[in-house]
């Protein structure tokens, strides 16, 4: 088989070129990749698009700052699912080479927003919680609706222009620089950028939840000693143990999901990368798109107020689904009934 090399400057970007990237061989490997996108893609927009429903079909969630920060991410995550999906199936399964280099960079760039909000607004939600446990008496006064929206917005603006700026001419066609060897016309500084960018984000998350976890098990050992105070002293620790069993597995999944896609990154920018390397990479991507379907049962289904709005969610519609099974039934007892009455009056005539 014919080794497809890499381009390196500017005067090798074309779009045939693109087919140099398309590293899924066989029919078993596409169907692969179709089958987990699409499960974890569908997966992703129902159980988000039902967080973001849970949480503004309820006025007192929808006002509190760490629900806004819920949102932003479940939202992030739907983005994510449908333009990563949509654009990494195209490309790899399909093998679609007939758009221009600016569609494809804009395609990148929608990925990279989305990706990037989806850990920013995990950022922001572990700040939430590292100022609640941290200053708790000034949490109200620090973390306001207002304060909120505004992180949220610059979050979202800031993601969208580094994620822009392969179109806007950061590219290594345009620089006539070296190419990225895993995705199309991307210049070589310019992921590494990003990629340092995403280490500094995952870096602030895992200090953040890493603070949250300590004065988790500062407060069990403290109630450990006072045993002697029970009830809410014990009911507290409880809520303490929970919230520490939550957040390793918020840090757990985050490393496991984002580790190897950054690991093949950081090293295709010092060294060449194996046809067999790409093809591992264009697995592990699909990590990334399992980490937003897993956000909103780590983040926000784990609530006590969505999982109760949830409930009430499901015995509405068992209630409404009962009540569309019985009418049919009423309605064929009704037409019965009036047919046996024209018979007996037929009869009787």
């Amino acid at each position: 088989m014919d080794i497809c090399k890499i381009p390196e400057n500017s005067s090798k970007c074309t779009v045939n070129t693109m087919e140099c990237f398309m590293v899924l061989s066989t029919q078993a490997q596409k169907i692969s990749i179709a089958t987990l996108c699409g499960l974890f893609g569908t997966l992703c927009v129902f159980e988000n698009s039902l967080v973001l429903y849970l949480i503004f079909s309820s006025p007192g969630t929808r006002r509190k700052p760490s629900y806004i920060f819920i949102s932003s991410l479940a939202l992030a995550d739907i983005l994510a699912s449908i333009i990563f999906v949509c654009s990494f199936v195209n490309f790899h399964v399909f093998n679609k080479t007939d758009f221009s280099k600016e569609t494809f960079l804009l395609q990148l760039g929608g990925v990279n927003t989305s990706f990037s909000a989806s850990l920013s607004s995990l950022l922001l939600t572990a700040l939430d919680r590292y100022i609640s446990i941290s200053r708790p008496s000034e949490y109200k006064l620090l973390m306001t609706r207002k304060r909120a929206w505004v992180a949220l917005g610059v979050l979202w603006v800031t993601c969208a222009a580094i994620a822009s700026l392969p179109l806007l001419g950061w590219n290594c066609c345009t620089l006539d620089s070296t190419c990225s060897e895993l995705f199309p016309f991307v210049d070589g500084n310019y992921l590494s950028s990003w990629v340092c960018f995403i280490m500094v984000l995952l870096g602030c998350i895992v200090y953040a939840y890493a603070h949250v976890l300590w004065r988790a098990h500062q407060h069990v050992a403290y109630m450990e000693k006072h045993q002697a105070q029970v009830g809410k002293q014990n009911t507290r620790m409880r809520m303490d143990v929970m919230l520490a069993k939550t957040l390793v597995m918020v840090l757990t999944v985050l490393v496991l999901c984002w580790s190897p896609v950054l690991i093949l990154m950081i090293y295709s920018i010092f060294a060449r990368l194996s046809n067999h390397l790409r093809k591992v990479f264009a697995f592990c991507s699909t990590l990334c798109l399992l980490n937003s379907m897993v956000n909103p049962i780590i983040y926000a289904l784990r609530s006590k107020e969505l999982y109760s709005s949830l409930r009430m969610v499901f015995a509405q519609f068992r209630r409404q689904l009962k009540t569309f099974e019985e009418s049919p039934e009423t309605e064929t007892t009704h037409k019965s009934s009036v047919i046996e009455t024209v018979c007996e009056d037929t009869r009787v005539t």
